[in-house]
């Protein structure tokens, strides 16, 4: 019996508020989120890089539309019965009224939760002035507050992504964020424990971190003990994917060897991954 999404909104709350962190990873289409689902994750997020790798556009350079990336998410929903985050990239525009309705589509592609930044997606002004991120965050609160379930909204500080490496910036803004209504706070590209571990002591709400990407690598253990409630892997099983792929086409084309099939997942392990909702 398939979970409705108030149902599925209570357990994703439910991730959130237990000790210790869980890890949320990020598929990018239908297949890779019944992978991991069978895997026993416990919860999933979408990746924007991912998402747009698949459809064959560049990442973070506005080429996925608000409704094609909501067109993936909705099939990533229909194909697992976990709790969905949807990354919201900038919330698909400048003005808070645009955070707010993304969060609404959202929210009817099946999510019960979602992520809004504060990058702008201009590489000359990279991150919006605080007051302006604060009212998009605060548009999206209200909107997420809307709806007929507990929708879980990430407030998302970019400066760390976006060569602004200013650890007491980006915790003023976690915190605005917090008092604003968001109910995860989330710094990309925090570069040590020491660092992650400060702004977790700086607000009360749970903080999201990522892992995969190029510095630091640490585990779940180690995240948790530094005060980490979720941690997320972005676009990094989407490339290691793509990696994988990358390989092994070059032996291919280079070599003119099939080396590489020794290493792939058997047929029928796939197969069973993709098993009809009535079998599995």
């Amino acid at each position: 019996m398939r979970l409705n999404q108030e149902d599925k909104a209570a357990r994703f709350r439910e991730l959130h508020e237990r000790p210790g962190a869980f890890v949320i990873p990020n598929p990018w289409d239908a297949g890779s989120a019944r992978i991991l689902e069978g895997l026993g994750f416990e919860a999933l997020a979408t990746t924007s890089a991912g998402i747009a790798f698949s459809l064959g556009r560049r990442d973070g350079e506005g080429a996925v539309s608000r409704e094609a990336a909501l067109a993936v998410t909705r099939q990533i929903v229909d194909a697992t019965d976990l709790p969905v985050s949807a990354d919201l990239e900038n919330g698909y525009g400048d003005a808070p009224e645009t955070a707010a309705e993304t969060i609404l589509l959202a929210a009817e592609a099946g999510v019960v939760g979602g992520s809004i930044e504060d990058s702008t997606g201009d590489p000359e002004k990279p991150i919006y002035e605080l007051e302006h991120a604060v009212e998009r965050v605060a548009a999206a609160v209200e909107a997420a507050r809307s709806l007929r379930f507990q929708f879980v909204l990430t407030a998302r500080a970019e400066n760390f992504l976006h060569g602004r490496p200013d650890l007491d910036d980006t915790i003023r803004r976690l915190q605005a964020f917090e008092a604003a209504g968001a109910d995860v706070l989330y710094a990309p590209g925090l570069r040590d424990l020491e660092a992650i571990r400060t702004v977790c002591g700086a607000v009360s709400r749970p903080v999201n971190v990522v892992m995969g990407l190029a510095r630091g690598s640490f585990s779940v253990d180690e995240l948790a003990a530094a005060g980490v409630r979720r941690i997320s892997v972005g676009g990094a099983l989407s490339r290691a994917a793509l990696g994988e792929f990358i390989r092994a086409a070059r032996e291919i084309r280079e070599r003119g060897t099939f080396t590489f099939a020794s290493q792939a997942v058997p047929h029928a392990e796939a197969n069973g991954f993709m098993a009809p909702r009535s079998a599995r």
